[in-house]
């Protein structure tokens, strides 16, 4: 049974300011109740890792560009903050849940090492893709990694078993006291995504995940 539960803000506090930008991780980390981030990242054209979900910018910002077709110049001037620069302004003390998209090439392992050390302190790697984790594994095979899932059954704990990775992030909506149990069996920790209810959030707790990643109200504890 974990300690206690951390609450990760989802992209930041959307509610504060857009997701995945700076002033949005600040507004969140500047909620008592919130132990860290959870956010998302690309790789631009000229190799420099970004803050951005999605494969384009269309939904958050009304441009078809491609996140990789622009430089992270560009980008930074739309709103789009490289991983350095977030990992400057929130500094060591948060909990990061770090969800690479696409190939965590050198230049991203080298960019987290420079922020939370070699042993990527107080953070994790996590990925829905097991390619971008055994990549991980292979260019820093120290690191804590997570394997994100929309299922905890018997086949996903062998899955993230098989991938080396310290525990697994998972849809709240299928987490119960069996899945949960099956996992710490395995010697997995068990994280959830994204519950925006602070009973939600209890009753996960309650289930002795290590972490919850949050939004609305279930940020504020």
């Amino acid at each position: 049974m974990v300690a206690r539960t951390l609450r990760l803000a989802h992209r930041g506090d959307w509610r504060h300011a857009p997701e995945n930008t700076i002033a949005a991780f600040v507004a969140a980390l500047a909620v008592p109740a919130c132990d860290g981030l959870e956010f998302d990242v690309r790789v631009a054209a000229d190799g420099v890792p970004v803050i951005c979900h999605d494969e384009t910018l269309a939904r958050t910002h009304g441009r078809p560009d491609r996140v990789d077709s622009l430089t992270a110049d560009a980008l930074d001037a739309l709103g789009v903050p490289t991983l350095a620069d977030v990992l400057a302004t929130v500094g060591r003390a948060p909990f990061l849940d770090v969800e690479f998209k696409g190939d965590p090439g050198p230049r991203i392992v080298e960019v987290l090492a420079g922020g939370r050390g070699p042993g990527l302190s107080n953070a994790v790697a996590s990925s829905f893709e097991a390619v971008a984790l055994e990549r991980v594994a292979h260019l820093a095979p120290s690191w804590p990694r997570w394997l994100n899932l929309h299922a905890l059954g018997a086949a996903e704990v062998a899955a993230a078993v098989g991938l080396g990775c310290r525990g697994v992030a998972v849809d709240w909506r299928v987490l119960d006291a069996r899945s949960v149990g099956r996992a710490h069996d395995a010697g997995l920790d068990v994280a959830a995504y994204t519950v925006r209810r602070r009973p939600t959030f209890d009753r996960l707790a309650r289930l002795g995940l290590v972490a919850v990643c949050v939004e609305a109200l279930a940020l504020e504890g």
